[in-house]
């Protein structure tokens, strides 16, 4: 009864080892590779598999997921013969594991190594200055590169990014100076478009205050003008409506004799005018003249003062 309650437990401590040996459960987003008697058998996916005891093994398991893989820093070379150090990432995913554990050794460390002289090819072909500015570029002939390899391999490399650019010490002093040239430039070229945006103000404001003044000026001189113009034209009605007053009084009776009077009056004001203005009395070289003026003037006074005659009817 004891040796068979021993067998029994021998028997189910096989069984258990056994179970445990060929059982196998799959991860989600994994696939295992099983080999028969060393030959591919086949690839299991996620779940429980049991396997044949002694013929069946899991020889690889291949994660279907995205992996990031650190590419280390490396000196580069550039077009110029400028070193530069470069380090970057990149991202794979295992599509086909039968064709990652039989397509190459070790897939992780291949897409690494090609990256890295895919890198070096593409930044041999490009400027210093160019790798700064075109990095997506880079990015993406890297990527174009290690994927057309990595067919073979199961894994498709889903991209690539630089993570540092380091060039040399005196590279990069050499650049920082050829920055400040180039802040120091801009700013130089800022000042002196002010400067002459402020000339041209300010010679747009002397033109306009000029045409100002000289609108002005002309129009002052217009108005001038035209003032000057009809003071003449009232003057000159004035001195014709009284000429044309005087015409009619000398046309009238004793008009002829109060215009003589008038004559002799003034002559007789601007003569005494004359004596006032000068210390040396001036007397005109005929006498009989101004004396004959004079008794006309008192004639005709004398005979204006004489009353008319009043006729009887």
């Amino acid at each position: 009864m004891n040796e068979s309650i021993i067998v029994v437990a021998v028997l189910a401590a096989i069984a258990i080892i056994l179970l445990l040996k060929t059982a196998t459960v799959v991860p989600q987003r994994s696939e295992f590779v099983v080999e028969r008697l060393g030959k591919y058998r086949q690839s299991l996916s996620a779940g429980f598999h049991i396997l044949i005891p002694f013929l069946d093994k899991v020889a690889y398991k291949r994660s279907l997921k995205e992996e990031v893989m650190n590419i280390p820093s490396q000196d580069c070379i550039t077009n110029d013969n400028i070193t530069i150090a470069v380090d970057g990432i990149l991202y794979i995913q295992v599509i086909d594991s039968k064709l990652s554990a039989y397509g190459v050794e070790d897939y992780k460390y291949a897409a690494s190594q090609l990256a890295q002289t895919s890198l070096r090819s593409v930044i041999g072909r490009i400027e210093l200055d160019k790798t700064f500015e075109e990095r997506d570029t880079l990015n993406q002939q890297v990527v174009a590169a290690i994927d057309e390899a990595s067919q073979n391999w199961g894994v498709k490399v889903l991209r690539y990014e630089i993570k540092d650019i380091t060039p040399p010490h005196s590279v990069m002093e050499a650049m920082e100076k050829q920055m400040r040239a180039v802040r120091e430039k801009r700013a130089t070229i800022a000042l002196s478009e002010g400067d002459r945006q402020a000339r041209i103000n300010r010679a747009e404001g002397l033109k306009r205050e000029a045409i100002a003044v000289s609108e002005g000026e002309k129009q002052k001189r217009i108005n001038e003008a035209e003032g000057q113009a009809k003071e003449i034209e009232v003057v000159a009605q004035a001195t014709a409506e009284g000429l044309k007053k005087v015409a009619n009084a000398l046309s009238l009776e004793g008009g002829e004799t109060a215009a003589n009077l008038r004559v002799a009056e003034k002559y007789v004001v601007e003569f005494g005018k004359l004596a006032k203005k000068n210390n040396t009395m001036i007397i005109p070289s005929n006498m009989g003249e101004m004396s004959s003026v004079v008794a006309t003037a008192m004639s005709v006074l004398g005979h204006v003062k004489k009353p008319a005659p009043i006729q009887k009817a």
